[in-house]
């Protein structure tokens, strides 16, 4: 109920993106998840090809942000996010319809362009619309975005006992909705000319040596954040033996969204340092790995034969279960400042590019830590080491955390309603 008040206090292009939030994560997750098992059981195309097909999805949306960033500043966010939702309808209709490489490769560039228009054109829309209120703002786009990560999920284990298809001409249905309802509710803005040309915009950004301070600083938030896809739910299965166990990472999540997430981020918000929130934030998140690291640890090899009954399942998926809800509550402490702070690192104009670029940086950031925390798993695996990749997840949220205390110390972070200060060589 909390949320739904709050969500009412917000103008209705605010209100709106939120809902429109929940259906993007629901129709996204209500598919992808599914594809690569559709294109190898039901198409019997290979690991490699099946690889290309997914890389090229990721490649185009992580690749591209910085163009959807640019076209929300220059032709006005409205008309981006109607386009992005667009396409992403055409691409998961077409994962429906096609069954051959080309049609396959067509639907997962248009999809993944999609989300490279429409993510960083939200992201600067409600910036410019909640004003001083940003941080609630983005608080309750967590909160919604959590929702539909787990509801996706859900509808598409349900569609797909009848087919593929139903599932992504539903997930193409969503999006449908919600370009519709773009086209009536959302209001536009004015945009103001840019006299300058696009290449200067990026330069002006790629130049601005506290703003990428910070965005390398984050690298930790969004390898950390992307473990809750990766290294926790398998962390579970392995704990429980039960491959559903994975979906108790998401529950906790949900559950600990809805019920704390604006209270945390008013609360902290109210007692200001944003800077020093986030580092302690990514602190957080870093301590989340430790209880898995330790039940591994101590577990040691030889000894991760499946659990005898339920009693044991749930003793050892409790340090699992434990870390993935202390990663929750870093990500709602860090989350929402870092996507109010963004905006407050140059001109208004530009709050498009900003986070486009951040976003791209981001990608890179989830691709290279994704890497190195595979790699630890499989080491882990061979050397009887299970808590390498645990460790080494620390680490990199302790890097970031060091990372944005020390551009706090310098004052290189703005305040929401101030411009940063240069970071000084």
């Amino acid at each position: 109920m909390q949320t739904w008040r709050e969500m009412r206090r917000f103008p209705l292009a605010v209100q709106l993106l939120l809902v429109n939030q929940l259906g993007v994560n629901t129709g996204f997750y209500l598919l992808i998840p599914y594809l690569a098992t559709h294109l190898t059981e039901n198409l019997g195309m290979s690991a490699a090809v099946v690889g290309v097909v997914l890389g090229l999805r990721n490649l185009s949306q992580q690749g591209l942000f910085i163009i959807g960033g640019s076209a929300s500043d220059r032709l006005g966010a409205r008309g981006v996010i109607i386009a992005g939702c667009a396409l992403r309808t055409l691409g998961f209709a077409l994962f429906a319809l096609g069954d051959n490489l080309p049609v396959l490769l067509a639907a997962s560039m248009l999809s993944g362009f999609a989300g490279a228009l429409f993510n960083p054109a939200v992201r600067a829309y409600i910036a410019q619309e909640a004003d001083e209120r940003k941080a609630e703002a983005f608080a309750l786009f967590n909160v919604f975005a959590t929702t539909g990560a787990l509801v996706g999920p859900l509808v598409g284990s349900a569609l797909l006992l009848v087919d593929f298809r139903t599932s992504a001409l539903t997930a193409a249905a969503i999006f449908a909705l919600l370009t519709v309802a773009q086209a009536l509710v959302l209001p536009a803005r004015k945009v103001e000319p840019n006299k300058g040309t696009v290449l200067a915009d990026w330069r002006e950004v790629l130049r601005n040596r506290a703003f990428l301070a910070f965005a390398l600083a984050m690298v930790g938030m969004f390898t950390l954040e992307n473990q809750l896809y990766l290294l926790l739910p398998d962390g579970a299965r392995q704990a429980t033996g039960w491959d559903g166990a994975a979906g108790l990472v998401f529950l906790i999540g949900t559950v600990a969204n809805l019920a704390l997430q604006l209270r945390i981020t008013r609360g902290l918000k109210e007692r200001g340092d944003r800077a020093g929130w986030i580092a302690a934030g990514l602190g957080l998140m870093a301590l989340a790995f430790l209880p898995p690291a330790l039940a591994a640890g101590m577990s040691g090899p030889g000894t991760s034969g499946g659990p005898d009954g339920a009693a044991d399942a749930a003793l050892r998926a409790a340090p699992v279960l434990a870390g993935a809800l202390l990663l929750y509550l870093g990500v709602m402490v860090v989350q929402p400042f870092v996507m109010e702070l963004i905006p407050g690192f140059g001109r208004s104009e530009l709050t498009g590019t900003y986070f486009g670029i951040f976003y791209v940086l981001s990608g890179i950031a989830a691709a290279v830590g994704n890497t190195v925390v595979g790699w630890a798993m499989d080491t882990g695996e061979r050397s009887g080491a299970g808590w390498l990749p645990w460790l080494c997840c620390a680490l990199f949220g302790l890097a970031s955390a060091l990372g944005v205390a020390w551009l706090r110390r310098l004052r290189s972070l703005p305040e929401p309603s101030k411009p940063a200060v240069p970071v000084k060589a």
